[in-house]
């Protein structure tokens, strides 16, 4: 149950976090497609994850094979923007403890 609240409460930060930069950055915005393209074809980066934040902002995680991610954060009217990008990309599957287990 701790790690779930755990998880979830970091899941609510990041996408916060997310909007609170897309907030502060809108020059870093742009249609969708021409994001999308960019991250493609000059970066080799795929949609890794997404999730809904709240304002119904569409929040996405795209990541290269080379390492290369993006955090991307699209609003209702359909632009697209940069929030946070890095290196050394790492996919995880963690598994949840079993219920009951207080780790």
């Amino acid at each position: 149950m701790k790690q779930e609240l755990i998880s979830a409460t970091m899941g609510l930060g990041l996408m916060a976090l997310a909007e609170n930069q897309v907030a502060a950055q809108q020059n870093n915005c742009a249609p969708r497609e021409v994001v999308l393209q960019r991250l493609t074809e000059g970066y080799g980066e795929t949609r890794q994850a997404i999730g809904l934040g709240a304002n119904n902002v569409v929040v996405e995680v795209f990541a290269s094979e080379t390492g290369s991610w993006t955090i991307t954060v699209t609003l209702p009217n359909g632009a697209t923007c940069l929030v946070a990008s890095g290196q050394a990309y790492e996919e995880l599957a963690e598994t949840l403890p079993a219920k009951g287990d207080d780790a």
